[in-house]
């Protein structure tokens, strides 16, 4: 068995195989715009309040670089609302998870962790009904670690 960066074994017999995929996929056109896209000329030009949430478990895109680099173009760009969270537990497609293998993807019954949809629906509170003075609750996020 080899391990890939993502967490996934791949059987020895199975290894070509997936390597040729995985060379097709970034020769596509869409392979080729993914690996070259930098998304930081787009950040440094968003104003509106931005909540950036990525999975601990995430194999695909690690959080700890992608949420620093984030949290930084934001801050160096002005945003003065920027939220930037690591969410534990959780993979790459906002699952509930136990490693963030991607062969895990479809094994887990979950479409989005519960966790996730209500931080979201407090940070939507927090920032457009509560200043609104219709309710005071305070923002209260459970098991994240707040990067910015």
């Amino acid at each position: 068995l080899t391990q890939t960066m993502a967490g996934d074994m791949i059987p020895a017999g199975q290894l070509d195989a997936v390597v040729e995929q995985q060379i097709t996929s970034m020769r596509s056109p869409w392979g080729r715009f993914f690996a070259a896209y930098d998304p930081r000329p787009v950040l440094r030009k968003v104003r509106c309040p931005v909540l950036v949430v990525n999975g601990s478990l995430d194999k695909v895109l690690p959080p700890e670089p992608n949420l620093r680099a984030i949290s930084e173009v934001l801050r160096a760009a002005g945003n003065q609302d920027a939220t930037v969270l690591e969410l534990f537990g959780v993979n790459h497609l906002m699952q509930t998870a136990p490693t963030g293998a991607m062969t895990e993807f479809a094994q887990i019954e979950e479409t989005v962790s519960p966790r996730l949809l209500s931080l979201v629906g407090e940070w939507l509170h927090a920032r457009w009904v509560a200043p609104r003075g219709r309710w005071g609750e305070q923002l209260l996020f459970l098991e994240k670690r707040t990067l910015y």
